[in-house]
């Protein structure tokens, strides 16, 4: 068995998190139940900060709260000296409730709306970062009715696609986001905004996927960035402050994923962008990066009431719990693997596999494939791992569902952060016909 951070086995022999009984987790406060261990959510900030503070290099290590949003985690994202990224009004809303510095949050985002960029651009926030030409003449037409000045990024395509252990060089034309880098765009864009007297135009943003487990598509990525930032230089005149490489930090969701420490991505990526500065005698940028699913998604544990099993003979168990993919979709949307113990036996033998069925009427609520089980007991809670990322913020009212209770648990102690969502709840913005 793989235990993340805290996570650990107690006296009782019951599966312990952040120094709480998990059983008594989901007794006191009911299953389906997001549980996060706050001590492994430091480190792994902490991990990633410390080491550009060990190498004297400027930076700015933004949470990108996409993966796991509520004002709780925008607190523990403050207390740890990290910076936000918000993608739309509501994560910005949930930021500013939480009373995070607005000077240190950034606005990604394809297609922000009037409101949103108003709603930034009068909070005073650190930076937006501006995906394409109709946003970039919005952005501009408010600047100019409210005559204040606002701190761009332009996010580029640079034509490198990373996802764990491959990488892909490609035109990248073809992508929602951003200004290509390789057609011209890029470049367009760049002359637009430079003139403008209400943009400070601090540099350039890239993200080049996900759960990637090695520094290769980041190196790739700052090369084609830097050796056009030296173009530009040369040509326009414009030198970037800030070098924003996105994220995309992968972490272990079962045996077959070996990700690397926050360090050594971080590590790499300083020298490679030291390297290439000196190599087209550029400053050295600002390097920003945006770790979400690194931070949170491993600290994250999903708690579940076993119900109903069926056996059909020479094929297949299925075990179903009290959730499914209304508090976690990434299986049904992704084929996402997990793995997972009884709670309250967590070291009991496996002596059969089962498959781990969610209570949604629809044949693809499966969370769990061949998961390898001792035999199911009345009153078994199973423990899901690795569910902090995109788990609570992509959960949804499928089929009526309330949304289960988030807690925060950290020395011991467990902190309800998110309420448990009620039928009233369901109900409450429905109107009746007459």
């Amino acid at each position: 068995m793989y235990f993340y951070g805290t996570t650990g086995v107690n006296k009782d022999g019951h599966l312990e998190i952040g120094g709480v009984d998990a059983v008594e987790l989901a007794k006191n406060f009911g299953t389906p139940l997001y549980v996060y261990d706050v001590a492994l959510i430091r480190e792994r900030a902490r991990g990633f900060k410390q080491t550009f503070e060990q190498q004297n290099v400027r930076a700015q290590v933004a949470y990108a709260s996409k993966a796991f949003s509520t004002v709780a985690m925008v607190q523990l994202a403050e207390e740890e000296g990290l910076s936000l990224d918000v993608v739309s009004g509501g994560e910005l809303y949930t930021a500013i409730t939480a009373g995070f510095p607005p000077e240190k949050i950034h606005f990604h985002g394809n297609n922000k709306s009037r409101e949103e960029l108003e709603m930034a651009v009068d909070q005073k926030i650190g930076c937006i970062v501006v995906d394409n030409f109709y946003e970039m003449e919005l952005l501009k037409a408010i600047c100019l009715e409210k005559q204040v000045k606002t701190n761009i990024l332009l996010r580029v395509t640079p034509g490198i696609e990373a996802h764990t252990h491959d990488y892909i060089l490609t035109g990248q034309e073809d992508s929602k986001f951003g200004f290509d880098l390789q057609n011209g765009q890029a470049e367009n864009a760049l002359t637009a905004a430079l003139p403008f007297e209400h943009f400070n135009v601090l540099g350039i943003h890239c993200h080049i996927g996900s759960q990637i487990f090695e520094t290769t598509g980041f190196i790739l990525a700052a090369q084609k960035i830097v050796e056009k930032l030296a173009e530009w230089k040369e040509r326009i005149g414009f030198e970037s402050e800030v070098l924003n490489l996105g994220g995309g930090f992968g972490i272990r969701y079962t045996k077959e994923d070996e990700p690397i420490p926050p360090s050594q991505y971080v590590s790499e990526i300083i020298k490679e962008v030291k390297k290439l500065a000196g190599e087209y005698l550029l400053k050295m940028p600002e390097i920003w990066i945006e770790p979400g699913r690194s931070l949170v998604g491993d600290a994250g544990i999903t708690l579940y009431q076993v119900g109903a099993s069926k056996d059909v003979p020479g094929v297949r168990k299925y075990l179903a719990v009290d959730g499914g993919m209304s508090d976690n979709i990434r299986p049904a949307l992704y084929q996402a693997k997990y793995e997972a113990v009884f709670a309250n036996r967590p070291l009991a033998q496996a002596s059969e596999t089962v498959s781990i069925a969610g209570k949604c009427c629809e044949s693809g609520d499966m969370l769990i494939w061949d998961l390898p089980l001792p035999e199911q007991e009345d009153e078994d809670i199973l423990a899901v791992f690795c569910t902090g990322a995109y788990g609570y913020s992509m959960a949804n009212n499928y089929n009526r569902i309330p949304r289960p209770a988030v807690v925060f648990v950290e020395n011991g102690k467990a902190t309800l952060v998110v309420k448990r969502e009620t039928y009233e709840d369901l109900v409450r913005y429905d109107l009746p016909l007459k």
